[in-house]
């Protein structure tokens, strides 16, 4: 799926020939020529954000602050010239980088790749965590003990994925029950033992690793 790139700069032949140029390289482009148009068309959901600092109605730096308030893309300046307190100020409105002007195209295309593939080793690595010798895709509901999966029902994954995130955290079975079954479960929170027990025998298989621990009197918690 194309990534989707905006462009926001008042100068439209630069714009013209940035969106023709990224859209060579196989780019959705959206562009706004001032900061009005890019906050209306902010429903694009960007991958990734081209933003020139003198805007003529609202400056650069409040543009990027308000941009900052509703997505997490990264934003990246264009900017004549720019000096070290300059950068401080961007970098503190939330920009990613600064990209002066003259600037070769072939080289923005490439910055904004590197950043993109920045933010995808970012996202990937959120869904991820890492437990002596297990690995816990979120993503993909799926856990890997020394390389070889778990095959683990969905709501056994959904009792590991609330102690796994939560971790060191004293879940009492009544709150696990209602987590993961919810209000209206038709059980009772003696099924949660079951589970756990079920849980523990599958990770055994793999490892001697103790991952859940039981807080007697208490609860359950995740020792990672």
């Amino acid at each position: 799926m194309s990534k989707t790139v905006m462009v926001i700069d008042d100068e439209k032949d630069l714009v013209s020939v940035m969106k023709s140029f990224f859209e060579m390289s196989d780019y959705h482009v959206v562009t706004a020529y001032n900061g009005t148009e890019a906050l209306q068309k902010l429903s694009c959901n960007p991958d990734v954000v081209l933003l020139d600092i003198n805007m003529p109605d609202i400056d650069g730096l409040t543009i990027c602050k308000t941009i900052r308030e509703h997505i997490t893309c990264p934003i990246l300046f264009l900017t004549a010239r720019i000096e070290t307190a300059d950068k401080i100020k961007g970098f503190s409105a939330g920009a990613d980088d600064y990209i002066v002007k003259p600037f070769d195209l072939d080289e923005l295309v490439a910055r904004v790749a590197a950043h993109l593939r920045r933010e995808n080793r970012r996202q990937e690595q959120s869904t991820l965590r890492f437990f002596s010798d297990m690995v816990i895709d979120y993503s993909k509901r799926a856990v890997s003990i020394c390389g070889e999966k778990v095959a683990l029902s969905k709501k056994e994954f959904d009792i590991v994925e609330l102690l796994s995130v939560n971790a060191g955290q004293v879940f009492d079975r009544e709150r696990i029950y209602e987590l993961v079954w919810g209000l209206e479960g038709d059980g009772n929170s003696d099924t949660i033992m079951e589970h756990i027990r079920k849980i523990r025998s599958k990770f055994t298989a793999s490892s001697s690793h103790n991952y859940i621990e039981t807080v007697w009197g208490v609860g359950y918690k995740w020792i990672g």
